[in-house]
């Protein structure tokens, strides 16, 4: 199968590193928001889309959550990318001519040891690949731009430094979105389940929803709570499971969480990555 895959960002941001390694046969399709990518699949632009949901070092992307389940889209997928940060300049740069390095706010503070040893000061981008194409574009020859091998390509810029991250196991995950459910999909890792619900209005109503993954040995790996509209008291849950909805054990567990739930809906039956399984 091949098609479009839509991200959130630039060519040469992460997310496009992701669709690169685990869509190769996809043709990227950058979006300037998590909710325009989620819209182009959603219209046919695209036929899937690399959603970042997660960061080892920074925990949840911010909002994807309460895109997920209003968007339509089916969990196909989940691709883990590594996150290797680059010092990147225009051709022929030093680095000791290197006073500046512009990237995304949440990619300054994983590389601030590198920048203080080389008082380099950081700057602030909205996106990493745009931080690239700025500096190609540009003609400061002290520049830099802190981003992927991947932009140092499609920017034209030189490579000064490699993986100047401070910790070497920062990893993102993405969700892999599509318009149809695949539930005949086995992986050869196991499956996961994700799906979103909502609590009744009982005393210890989450407690004793979530005592039938424990009963059934069904291991739980994900449990988060957000807001429904900006309301404090309609709270939603995004939880993800180790199995499928066809195991028994899966079954009568969802089965007790129902009892315990006046909504729940199902996100996504997909193959676990080889990678969840690796330390980050």
């Amino acid at each position: 199968m091949s098609g479009k895959i839509a991200f959130q960002g630039e060519l040469g941001a992460y997310g496009h590193q992701a669709c690169v390694e685990a869509r190769p046969d996809f043709d990227p399709l950058p979006c300037p928001t998590f909710d325009a990518a989620i819209e182009s699949v959603r219209k046919g632009d695209a036929d899937l889309g690399m959603i970042a949901v997660e960061n080892s070092t920074y925990g949840r992307v911010a909002d994807v959550h309460s895109l997920l389940p209003e968007s339509g889209l089916h969990i196909v997928d989940e691709a883990y990318v590594r996150v290797h940060i680059n010092l990147l300049v225009k051709p022929g740069a030093r680095l000791p001519q290197i006073k500046h390095a512009y990237g995304h706010p949440v990619i300054l503070p994983q590389c601030a040891g590198f920048l203080r040893e080389h008082g380099i000061t950081g700057h602030s981008k909205s996106d990493n690949a745009k931080a690239a194409r700025d500096v190609s574009e540009g003609d400061d020859m002290s520049a830099a731009a802190l981003a992927s091998e991947l932009a140092a390509g499609i920017y034209g810029l030189d490579i000064l430094a490699r993986n100047i991250e401070d910790h070497d196991r920062n990893t993102t995950r993405f969700l892999v979105m599509g318009r149809e459910p695949d539930y005949k999909k086995r992986g050869k890792f196991g499956m996961m389940t994700s799906f979103v619900f909502r609590v009744r209005n009982i005393p210890a109503a989450l407690y004793k929803a979530m005592g039938g993954f424990a009963t059934n040995g069904v291991n739980m790996t994900k449990l988060e709570s957000y807001m429904v509209d900006g309301n404090f008291s309609a709270t939603q849950f995004y939880a993800e499971i180790e199995g499928h909805p066809d195991d028994r054990s899966v079954q009568l567990a969802l089965e007790e969480l129902d009892y315990f739930t006046d909504h729940i809906k199902l996100m996504g039956v997909y193959p676990a990555a080889a990678r969840r399984h690796e330390k980050h």
